[in-house]
């Protein structure tokens, strides 16, 4: 398993709640129970996983892409993006971003990355 970032909200999130936010137009797909299931993305024709519920939601990112749409999720769920190391994602003014402490990365502008589709990070 890769690095994980979880969607973190008080009070915590509900299945219902997740179900409700991602359906219409916000480009996601819930698939599976309350139990387990998953948040898949939709890019051109198909749907990519992007999140794993297990009675909360997280991902494991391999894609600016990925981590974009993380940052989407959590912001349709009033939700915080937080790595296991305490830092904070999310989308600011059109640009995704990472901040830890004083330290604030950019991956760039939103609509480019999700344009530019789920490309992996080269190792």
């Amino acid at each position: 398993m890769g690095y994980e970032l979880r969607v973190h909200r008080e009070p915590p999130l509900a299945y219902a709640e997740l179900t409700a936010a991602t359906g219409g137009d916000a480009g996601f797909v819930v698939r599976g129970t309350a139990e387990a299931g998953e948040v898949l993305a939709r890019h051109g024709d198909g749907e990519r996983p992007v999140a794993t519920w297990q009675g909360r939601l997280f991902g494991c990112p391999a894609s600016d892409w990925e981590v974009a749409q993380l940052a989407r999720l959590a912001g349709l769920l009033g939700a915080g993006l937080v790595g296991e190391d305490g830092e904070r994602y999310g989308i600011r003014g059109g640009i995704v971003e990472q901040v830890n402490g004083g330290t604030t990365y950019e991956f760039g502008k939103l609509e480019e990355i999700l344009d530019a589709g789920p490309a992996q990070w080269s190792a």
